[in-house]
């Protein structure tokens, strides 16, 4: 009610009176007082009112201001993303978080063989099939469980040989609210070793694994375990972590009982240069002991202790200030395995045969964004197969004096952050007088909920 109508109802009240009992001069003047009280109290009751409606109407549009400015700051893609550290984000806006990841592509192969000479190769180094098909696809399950614990799950499906493949990549919970930047992960997951381990295959700048990552971790490493991280208080980003695995998965197997089969353990540093650079290198190492693997289609048998020692780094540079417009991606990773034990191929009936011997490889690469959706990369990649003991002269684990190398170009576009088309060309020596040139078209469409990648 308006103050004038208010006011004139209680005139209208006071002042109606029958001319019977006219009120005296006295009588008004004292009605007149007690009217202009009542306004002025009534007055000062609906300033009041006004003014605290006006102060929630103010913090509401404050408050409105704060958050649309704080999505657009996240939003913001900057010039060169600062080495930190990557801890999950407790977004519960949809619980759980649920997301797809499709892949497809066509495959063409000049040579039919594509073994390596001098190494015994998991099932997932070996390479695709040809022609046309669909590649990985991802179902990706992720929340917070509460405010302490967050919980991720990725379910694999691909096609090996005309069969339909489901695999449990990953399944652990991780901690959100450890002290003194601590961080715990316990189930299965893709170990933190080198760069690429810890990360899925559609986030690489490439349609496939390098190969000392497809020969020394059967393209990812990841087993059932705990991990424990902490990132240090120092001026540089340094983050040191190490972790405990049952050792059923390549370079391991055969675990069984309780016992630790394997163990990891890595440390790494990154920081920035300037405005527009942001860099990280690490060391890790992954030690399997009492190992029983096959690999080659089950024909080859390693027996033994399994050590592998990496050495990573990675750079990005934006040099126009704005990561979104030009990028330089410059990447790599060298590879040492030190393993001792007894090999066996059954296709040529070699028997056990001991071995002690290392091997070793590395892969660099290079991605240019030159515009704001197109990219060209160029990756060479080298082996050094060991030493091959008498008894195992013409099995696969023989390189004959060859070490298998590989260069890729490719180029690829990024309509968005979720689709990607790519053309890429590698060329292989795998064997002696053996080389392979490959084409791959690929696509990589990302639906429904789905984390940013790692530095």
């Amino acid at each position: 009610m308006s103050k004038k109508l208010l006011l004139a109802a209680v005139s209208v009240a006071a002042l109606n009176v029958s001319p019977a009992f006219a009120a005296s001069d006295e009588e008004l003047k004292l009605l007149r007082a007690e009217i202009a009280k009542m306004q002025a109290t009534y007055e000062a009751k609906i300033n009041e009112l006004e003014g605290k409606l006006e102060a929630i109407e103010t913090r509401q549009s404050t408050a409105n201001t704060m958050q649309a400015n704080t999505v657009a700051v996240t939003s913001v893609q900057p010039s060169a993303r600062p080495a930190t550290a990557q801890r999950p984000i407790n977004n519960s806006s949809f619980n759980p978080e649920i997301g797809v990841i499709l892949q497809g592509q066509y495959q063409s192969f000049s040579n039919d063989s594509g073994e390596f000479a001098g190494f015994a190769i998991g099932e997932e180094g070996e390479r695709g099939e040809e022609g046309l098909g669909i590649d990985e696809t991802e179902l990706n399950f992720s929340a917070s469980v509460d405010n302490l614990f967050r919980a991720s799950s990725t379910v694999a499906l691909h096609e090996h040989e005309g069969d339909l493949e489901v695999e449990l990549e990953e399944a652990y919970v991780e901690t959100l609210a450890l002290p003194y930047g601590m961080q715990a992960k316990a189930g299965r997951f893709f170990s933190e070793l080198g760069y690429l381990n810890s990360h899925h295959a559609h986030s690489d700048d490439f349609a496939d694994r390098p190969l000392p990552n497809r020969a020394f971790l059967d393209s990812n490493y990841n087993d059932d375990g705990v991990q424990i991280s902490m990132i240090l208080p120092t001026d540089l980003y340094t983050e040191i972590g190490a972790g405990a695995f049952r050792g059923s998965d390549f370079p391991g197997g055969g675990a069984e009982g309780s016992d630790i089969g394997a163990w990891t353990a890595y440390g790494r540093v990154g920081g920035d240069i300037g405005n527009n650079t942001s860099w990280r290198i690490g060391a890790s190492t992954l030690q399997a002991n009492d190992v029983s693997r096959e690999a080659n289609e089950d024909t080859v048998t390693f027996e033994g202790d399994s050590d592998l020692y990496i050495l990573d780094g990675r750079a990005v540079i934006a040099p126009t200030g704005n990561s979104a417009e030009q990028e330089i991606i410059l990447q790599g990773e060298y590879f040492y395995r030190d393993e001792n034990g007894t090999y066996e191929d059954t296709d040529f009936g070699t028997g056990v045969v001991d071995y002690d011997d290392a091997q070793s490889g590395w892969y660099a690469q290079t991605v240019y964004k030159f515009l704001p959706k197109w990219r060209v990369g160029a990756r060479y990649a080298q082996l050094y197969a060991g030493d091959t003991p008498a008894g195992l002269a013409g099995s696969a684990l023989d390189s004959e004096g060859h070490d298998p190398w590989s260069g890729t170009a490719m180029i690829d576009w990024t309509n968005s952050e979720f689709s990607r088309a790519r053309l890429q060309y590698n060329h292989e020596e795998l064997a002696d007088g053996q080389n392979d040139n490959q084409i791959m078209l690929q696509y990589i469409m990302s639906i429904g909920a789905h984390g940013a990648h790692a530095f």
